[in-house]
């Protein structure tokens, strides 16, 4: 009885070792992507499609180098491999809205196993508008609705969206030297924003768009057509007025926008949970025990913005899952 108990013990565990170890079975197929902080973003997304019967591995573009960018994961030896069983998943940059115009833009475009975010990068995924109320909650555990971020970055990308067309056309034309994506950026960042008054730091980022476009409409009266068309094309792309931002050089929408925005609403929030700590207290030892236990569970709002996935509901998110879902019926 007593062998008979241990056999069945020592069967049922080998039956779990075996299922714990990677199914053999299974294709892989490598995702290569640009740098460290791309390989979180691509395995939340990737992962989603891994089943019985295929799993990903997302990978550096190099095994015997530190090189990193997109240019290490396109243009190096592994163009000429990408496949059924080999991908690559880069940042969108400004490429995909130059349809074309560069032989990067005509690859990523062109190029059925490659992937590109849409957005510009995957900083704008992070900074999500509809995700952002959620990053104050994770980083300040306060769930009090102090600004509506949606309203904001929609009403920010509806400044942004008539110079931002004009800084895509200038790199259409080649011609950086006179108003660079630097230059661009410098016009539509924020200045400090108050928590209490947001809609000041859109309105001085307002006064300098409306200069810039005068100035730009003045010397390049030829190009308004252009423009207007452009704006045309930007819709069949999925570009708005009101998702301007998400197309924005992804590191500046997070350090300059979103950032300048969200740290001073989570200086508040923490500074009312601590308020209310105080109120609640009995006596100043519960009060200093229940302060260090709250303080100890706050994150950095920073990082929360890079850990998250709350950017899911993104319709560019839904529109990169549609591309991964029919590569994967191509090759099934």
């Amino acid at each position: 009885m007593g062998k008979r108990l241990s056999d069945n013990l020592s069967s049922l565990y080998i039956g779990a070792a075996n299922r714990l170890k990677p199914k053999k079975a299974r294709r892989k197929i490598v995702a290569y992507v640009e740098s460290y902080d791309d390989v979180s973003f691509w395995r939340t997304l990737l992962g989603e499609f891994e089943d019985d019967t295929r799993y990903f591995e997302v990978m550096l573009p190099s095994k015997t180098t530190l090189a990193k960018g997109k240019k290490s994961v396109l243009m190096n030896e592994l163009g000429s491999q990408l496949g059924q069983n080999m991908i690559a998943c880069v940042d969108s940059d400004y490429d995909y809205l130059l349809q074309g115009a560069t032989h990067t833009s005509r690859y990523i475009i062109n190029n059925k196993y490659v992937f590109h975010t849409y957005a510009y990068a995957i900083e704008n995924y992070q900074c999500y508008s509809g995700a952002l109320h959620e990053v104050c909650v994770m980083a300040t555990l306060n769930d009090h609705p102090l600004v509506d971020f949606v309203a904001f970055m929609k009403m920010y990308s509806q400044i942004a969206y008539p110079l931002f067309i004009w800084s895509v056309w200038f790199y259409r034309k080649h011609i950086l030297s006179e108003f660079s994506l630097l230059d661009f950026c410098s016009f539509v960042k924020l200045d400090q924003v108050s928590v209490y008054r947001p809609e000041r730091s859109l309105e001085n980022m307002s006064r300098r768009v409306r200069r810039k476009l005068q100035e730009l409409e003045h010397r390049h009266p030829k190009a308004i057509g252009e423009i207007e068309a452009m704006k045309e094309e930007f819709a069949q792309l999925g570009v708005y007025p009101d998702n301007t931002y998400m197309f924005i050089q992804g590191h500046h929408i997070m350090d300059s926008v979103v950032m300048k925005l969200l740290t001073p609403v989570c200086n508040v929030l923490r500074r009312e949970r601590e308020a209310e700590i105080k109120e609640l207290a009995e006596h100043d030892m519960q009060f200093h025990n229940e302060l260090t236990s709250y303080q100890r569970r706050q994150l950095g709002v920073d990082i929360v913005l890079r850990k998250h996935t709350s950017y899911k509901e993104s319709p560019l998110y839904k529109r990169l899952e549609s591309d991964i879902r029919r590569f994967l019926k191509h090759i099934d």
